[in-house]
């Protein structure tokens, strides 16, 4: 039996932010009762900005939720090609500045051994991951799962022990560090933020395809593992 993929369409992306936000306050709120804190791993890019200050301005007990990156580009945190600058910027504001952040990015460090000391740290802190909150590039793109992936096992097989992925190449302006589909899929809610017709479109073809080095994004939508919540509009 496949997942499924409950689709969800606004008229604008105040709509949809609010209605996404008040959602992940929920479960966060409920995670916290339930086991003292709670786990919230985001996405960079231009497109969750609005939902990043609607979240801010939930108020929950954020002191008792830590929040991560499902990947972060290999640039100084001060950049605004950052993903935990952008972060920092509009989410770890108002209520939601008392949240622990902790990036991938280390200052001083080679990207690989920064692999090997962020996987501790999802082991030791984050997993199980409560929400991961994923994007979509017209691509097909989704965290740093990129099109012909060179390392193919182990940015999409689920029997890989690795966390996370090291991306060097695939065309793209900086190295980065992401998580695998396998750490993806370990959260217990997963959703996907999109706006924008065009990529409605590569949307609509991920979830026929199954070919992850095509879409990577069908990786996630296509698969017996979890449900996947879209917020589209």
């Amino acid at each position: 039996m496949m997942s499924v993929v409950n689709f969800h369409k606004f008229p604008n992306s105040d709509e949809l932010s609010s209605n996404l936000s008040r959602e992940i306050c929920k479960i966060l709120s409920q995670k916290i009762a339930e086991k003292g804190k709670a786990t919230l791993v985001v996405s960079g890019g231009n497109t969750p900005k609005k939902l990043f200050k609607k979240l801010s301005f939930c108020d929950i007990e954020w002191d008792k939720v830590i929040i991560s990156l499902c990947d972060e580009r290999w640039v100084d945190n001060k950049y605004d090609d950052s993903n935990e600058n952008l972060v920092k910027t509009y989410l770890l504001k108002n209520y939601a500045s008392k949240a622990r952040f902790i990036g991938m990015y280390q200052q001083k460090s080679t990207i690989e051994d920064a692999k090997i000391s962020y996987e501790k740290i999802i082991r030791d802190e984050l997993l199980p991951f409560d929400i991961v909150i994923l994007g979509m590039g017209i691509d097909g793109h989704t965290a740093s799962l990129f099109p012909n992936n060179e390392n193919f096992e182990e940015a999409f097989g689920l029997k890989s022990s690795d966390l996370t992925l090291v991306v060097k190449k695939n065309g793209i302006n900086f190295h980065r560090l992401g998580l695998t589909r396998a750490a993806i899929l370990s959260s217990n809610h997963i959703f996907l933020h999109f706006e924008g017709e065009e990529k409605l479109q590569v949307y609509k073809s991920a979830i026929k395809n199954d070919n992850f080095n095509i879409y990577p994004i069908s990786s996630i939508l296509n698969q017996k593992l979890k449900d996947i919540e879209v917020y589209f509009t």
